[in-house]
């Protein structure tokens, strides 16, 4: 059975697994209004807490996985990568070429999952957790029978929780490093700068909101004004002023050669475990 064009206007979007990555797609889309709660279903097989979040939002609840495949035109595998084999495996006789299929189970490669399902109508995606707030880094790769249309229906559903670019999948294990791992690395910054300013004598809460506000609005200033994060450093750099002695501080203390080898051990841990 040869791929068919998934209609963007009537097509049926289906989770399998319904953990808190598939309900920040989930909700991204019908908040977005790329799709209707009534045409998103997924199936609750453990945590009942977990159909109530979907629910809360219109989403609709199927009593198993194989009723989701066969209402959905796109099928997003949003389980552990521990067990998506034997949830592809199982579900095979249902993944048929009509079907779109995506992956956002991490290490887990495109020639696996083809092999698994049956055919190549498959696309793998990386996203990240600030997906929870709309504000994720996700990147695509596409399987060897996945259509440009394929391809951009699934930018558009995951371009409504953030930002998504398109990369060869070889590149995947550094993506995990940078944008997988990376929010950890910010958290760890955010939490440093308030306990800085605590340390100079700020409230906690004032000092954790200034912090987190500025984190924000500097990742904003980078996306937005279109120059050079360097360009930007050196624009709040004063000679001699209080900017370049805490950068001085930074400097000596290796802290971009510190966030360069955490992406890179990240990524190597990475491709180990997609090897294991």
């Amino acid at each position: 059975m040869e791929a068919a064009p998934i209609h963007s206007e009537s097509f049926k979007l289906g989770f399998i697994g319904a953990g808190k990555m598939a309900e920040s797609i989930a909700r991204g889309v019908v908040q977005s209004g790329v799709l209707p709660p009534n045409r998103i279903s997924t199936a609750i097989n453990s945590n009942p807490n977990r159909g109530i979040a979907f629910q809360s939002f219109g989403v609709s609840l199927l009593p198993h996985n194989s009723d989701v495949v066969e209402d959905s035109d796109v099928v997003i595998f949003s389980v552990k990568p521990q067990v998506v084999k034997n949830v592809v495996l199982q579900l095979r006789p249902l993944l048929s070429k009509k079907k779109l299929l995506v992956s956002i189970a991490a290490g887990v490669k495109l020639k696996d999952l083809q092999e698994w399902a049956g055919h190549g109508r498959f696309i793998r995606v990386m996203p990240n957790t600030p997906s929870a707030v709309g504000e994720a880094a996700s990147v695509m790769s596409m399987g060897g029978a996945a259509t440009e249309e394929d391809g951009e229906l699934v930018a558009k559903l995951f371009g409504s929780v953030g930002k998504i670019w398109r990369a060869d999948e070889k590149l995947f294990d550094a993506i995990t490093g940078l944008s997988g791992s990376g929010p950890s690395y910010i958290y760890l910054a955010i939490e440093a700068l308030a306990d800085g300013g605590v340390a100079a004598g700020l409230p906690r809460e004032l000092a954790l909101g200034l912090a987190s506000q500025t984190v924000l609005g500097a990742a904003s200033m980078a996306i937005k004004s279109g120059k050079h994060p360097g360009q930007l450093k050196d624009e709040v750099t004063s000679p001699g002023g209080t900017t370049i002695a805490g950068i001085h501080e930074l400097e000596k203390g290796g802290f971009r050669g510190m966030l360069m080898n955490a992406v890179v051990a990240a990524a190597k841990r990475c491709q180990e475990l997609s090897k294991s």
